[in-house]
């Protein structure tokens, strides 16, 4: 009797909890306007009053349930009492939400026409919260290829798509075909007419939450927006949830059950795997392999660990100019943004970007940094000064930036010049250095003698460098470029 009553509770509980999320989901704005949406929808299926669908003859072919766009207009104007105008844009958004649709064009849109129009069945409707991610578009793409007919023929944005997913699921792609060649085995037993409608349902659902690009998707919303609007139906709520949880701490089987319950949807969340475990294990394993010996903590580092000794030593030799380490130089190898870290790397860098006529990339991306970090009120004269000396037209030290970047850089210094309106070009600067001058830095002879400690002396086009290897592991270098 007692096991029966604490179920019944618990039965309460869930079904409490149950009807609270249902109201909540009712009173999100979106929810209402397809709710809206749909009572308009159910009132032109009416058998009566509605729009009148039928089978149209073309040819020696026929087109099964379809109405025209200008009984749409019709309908709406008649009974909505609105003008033209009105009636059309609320047929262009019932369409664009996927509710009615052309049987002919990817574009959803109504126009006062005769173009055929098709209801989308109510299992699709977006009210139903759908989420189709990209395995289950892989496998639409993919069935459509395999149905061999010209009305189901991959558009051009479609043909591309496939390409990419196909290219994302690589590892898996003999899934997607096995599960689509079993929904195109299933489609062919239907129905010839019945077919064609269903297909054109389903085209209809992904041209809304794939559409054509140039299109809007309307099942995105604003995170934003919709964080507010949970916030404040929560707070709505606050009462009965305190009175539910005050009922539930009383009951310590529900208690044990509801922690049982929440573990388990813990445990299937985690075995859901977003991204693919074994790039992200040989992208880390490659990072740890790369900076273990620059870690403390795995490799004492010389003179001595600044952390567990007195001894600044580590500190000076980490910030001298003249003897830089070999593990320092090192370094400058792994990436650009490690080399223009150090301060020695960054005017090695210059002196050869001052050889290969560039040095204004260096120049350019070091003032704008700069002017990341100076007084607010400073920013603007000094945004002014950089886009007078290095953007303008007839600029004393120009920069090789695009006319894209360089035309929204110039629109985001007239609206409002910040200190980040620089970035895109900042940035656009750092990849030209990125992709040209540093492979060529990293790849000349003076760089690979820094790093293996060479003793020899090199002359190269650019220059001539001295070094010197101790036994602690530095290098004394001395630049010396010398003209040819």
């Amino acid at each position: 009797m007692a096991r029966s009553e604490m179920q019944g509770t618990e039965a309460l509980s869930l079904g409490t909890s149950a009807e609270r999320s249902a109201r909540l989901v009712e009173d999100n704005p979106v929810i209402m306007i397809y709710r809206k949406m749909e009572k308009i929808i159910e009132s032109m299926q009416e058998p009566q009053s509605g729009i009148p669908v039928r089978t149209v003859k073309s040819f020696i072919s026929k087109i099964p349930s379809v109405f025209t766009g200008a009984s749409v207009v019709c309908w709406l104007m008649r009974q909505m009492k609105m003008d033209e105008q009105e009636a059309l844009h609320l047929a262009h958004l019932l369409s664009a939400h996927g509710y009615i649709f052309p049987i002919d064009d990817h574009v959803l849109t109504v126009k006062n026409d005769l173009t055929y129009h098709r209801f989308q069945t109510p299992f699709l409707w977006p009210s139903n919260s759908w989420d189709p991610d990209s395995y289950d578009y892989a496998v639409y793409l993919c069935k459509r290829t395999m149905q061999n007919k010209q009305r189901l023929e991959l558009a051009d944005y479609e043909a591309e798509n496939l390409a990419r997913l196909q290219k994302l699921f690589s590892r898996k792609w003999e899934f997607v075909f096995m599960q689509a060649e079993a929904q195109a085995r299933v489609d062919k037993k239907r129905d010839r007419l019945e077919r064609k409608v269903l297909d054109s349902q389903e085209r209809a659902f992904w041209d809304v939450h794939r559409p054509v690009p140039g299109c809007v998707n309307t099942t995105d919303v604003d995170v934003r927006k919709s964080n507010r609007v949970c916030k404040a139906l929560k707070m709505k709520t606050n009462s009965e949830q305190t009175n539910l949880n005050a009922s539930e701490a009383n009951n310590s089987l529900s208690t044990m059950t509801g922690i049982k319950a929440e573990i388990e949807r813990l445990q299937k969340l985690l075995q859901r795997r977003r991204i693919k475990l074994s790039k992200v294990a040989e992208s880390y394993l490659f990072h740890c392999e790369r900076y273990a010996e620059f870690d403390g903590l795995i490799f004492p580092p010389e003179p001595s660990n600044p952390w567990l000794s007195d001894s600044t030593d580590f500190w000076a030799l980490e910030s001298s100019m003249q003897d830089v380490p070999a593990r320092r130089i090192k370094r400058w190898g792994f990436s650009l943004r490690e080399l223009l870290q150090d301060p020695a790397g960054r005017e090695h860098f210059r002196h050869f970007l001052e050889k290969e006529f560039s040095a204004e990339n260096l120049k350019f991306w070091e003032i704008c940094e700069k002017v990341k970090t100076v007084p607010q009120k400073d920013v603007e004269a000094m945004v002014t000064e950089i886009y007078r000396e290095h953007l303008a037209v007839g600029a004393c030290d120009p920069v090789n930036l695009d006319c894209r970047v360089l035309e929204s850089v110039k629109c985001k210094i007239d609206e409002n010049p910040d200190r980040y309106c620089l970035e895109e070009a900042q940035e656009h600067i750092f990849q030209l250095m990125k992709r040209d001058s540093y492979n060529r830095y990293i790849r000349l002879d003076v760089y690979k003698e820094f790093v293996h400690g060479n003793r020899r002396k090199s002359k190269k086009r650019f220059g001539s460098v001295r070094h010197l290897c101790d036994l602690s592991g530095k290098i004394n270098f001395k630049t010396r470029y010398s003209e040819i």
